[in-house]
């Protein structure tokens, strides 16, 4: 997968919400809410081009018997995919797309872990442009080393985990 991170994109939101609709039409009354989440819902952060998407659900063992519905739609399922509790679909394989992260409606870690972050970085523009810097620098390093790019920003993303989650919490 070649890693490459871009300037914002207003598209991203355009996307974003004609996803949503899509999975809002699989998910039916299975679904209590759906987020922008990740780089590409924060104005102004440079990205990887890839809109995530964190649905949550009632249910989340009831996803699975949507699988095909989703496979309809260009999703491939991988299951939790490392992450307990967690169901996983990407779009767009090697230029992927949408990756979309569910979550039952209980896991209050999971679910605020996320947005405590892209809300954290909404409102922390100095920790955004750090954020953007890093991954721009690390995408050029890297182009095609998806685990180097990832293992490259882990410490920064750990500690801005850390700082949004204690900011969101207050």
């Amino acid at each position: 997968m070649k890693v490459e991170v871009k300037e914002h994109n207003e598209k991203w939101e355009r996307m974003f919400r004609e996803e949503a609709q899509r999975i809002k039409d699989i998910f039916g009354n299975e679904l209590i809410d759906i987020y922008h989440i990740g780089s590409t819902s924060v104005r102004g952060l440079k990205a990887k081009p890839i809109i995530d998407i964190m649905p949550v659900v009632k249910h989340i063992e009831k996803i699975d018997s949507l699988n095909k519905q989703m496979t309809e739609i260009g999703y491939e399922p991988l299951g939790e995919f490392g992450i307990k509790g967690r169901r996983y679909f990407r779009k767009g394989g090697d230029n992927r797309t949408h990756q979309v992260h569910i979550f039952q409606v209980d896991n209050k870690e999971d679910i605020n872990r996320h947005l405590a972050v892209r809300d954290y970085l909404r409102t922390h523009s100095n920790d955004a442009k750090r954020y953007g810097d890093l991954k721009e620098n690390l995408a050029k390093q890297f182009p095609n080393n998806i685990e180097s790019y990832v293992n490259g920003k882990d410490a920064f993303v750990k500690e801005l985990e850390k700082k949004a989650i204690h900011w969101y919490k207050d």
